[in-house]
């Protein structure tokens, strides 16, 4: 993984929150960034079904373990998915409400850039997660970690695999790393989000103070969960 990511020069350091629940792993934390980004303090439980259970205690103890309070957090930065319904809202919600209450910036990113941020340069590779119902979330990107195609969808035999043995990064790479465009590929890190992911990815706007795009989480599909629509009349 790499050390360090630099960016913009700052004159202060800014303490930032950093939140991802778009995948099977709960994630917060929170970290420093100024010429780089250095992570303070990370919990993380990998529990598909306790996103909304585990944020929040994740938040509060890594606040803690950073030695600092939540009212010293200049900034949060959210994982907005691609992610399975649930969970990614847990997350996100989190980040709007803490970003509401202490009054700074919430700054929503793509999860799967977030582990691009994390891959080693070299030859173009896909981040792929977990997408459930035998689908994955991907998405490919150049050797120097820019993504070049529109996060998708797809069954694994049908997500595009430029060649045999294509670098792949994701929780969702290793669930079907011999599938992936029929052809396989070769699992990297980092399997899941992390904080210095979260952080780097946004440290652009970050850096240069630019407001955030609105919080809304990506699903790229629609929920099985519907509001029911209107009874139909029965004909005597």
């Amino acid at each position: 993984m790499l050390a360090t990511c630099q960016v913009a020069v700052r004159l202060v350091s800014v303490l930032v929150l950093a939140i991802d629940t778009s995948t099977p792993a709960v994630t917060a934390g929170v970290a420093t960034l100024d010429t780089g980004v250095t992570v303070l303090a990370t919990r993380v439980v990998v529990d598909a079904r306790a996103h909304a259970e585990l944020v929040t205690p994740h938040v509060t103890e890594s606040v803690g373990a950073a030695g600092v309070s939540l009212r010293d957090i200049e900034a949060v930065v959210c994982g907005a998915g691609p992610g399975p319904y649930t969970g990614l809202r847990a997350g996100v919600v989190t980040a709007a409400a803490l970003s509401h209450s202490l009054d700074v910036p919430a700054y929503p990113v793509c999860s799967l850039d977030v582990m691009a941020a994390e891959v080693e340069p070299g030859d173009p590779f896909l981040v792929v997660s977990d997408a459930r119902r035998r689908e994955v979330y991907w998405a490919r990107y150049s050797g120097g970690g820019e993504r070049d195609t529109a996060p998708r969808v797809d069954p694994p035999a049908e997500v595009p695999v430029a060649v045999p043995g294509m670098r792949a990064a994701g929780d969702g790479a290793r669930m079907y790393e011999s599938a992936l465009g029929g052809t396989g590929v070769r699992v990297v890190e980092p399997r899941y989000p992390g904080v210095r992911g979260l952080v780097t990815t946004a440290a652009p706007e970050l850096a240069e103070g630019r407001s955030p795009a609105p919080l809304a989480p990506v699903y790229l599909r629609r929920p099985h969960a519907v509001q029911p629509g209107e009874r139909k009349r029965v004909s005597p």
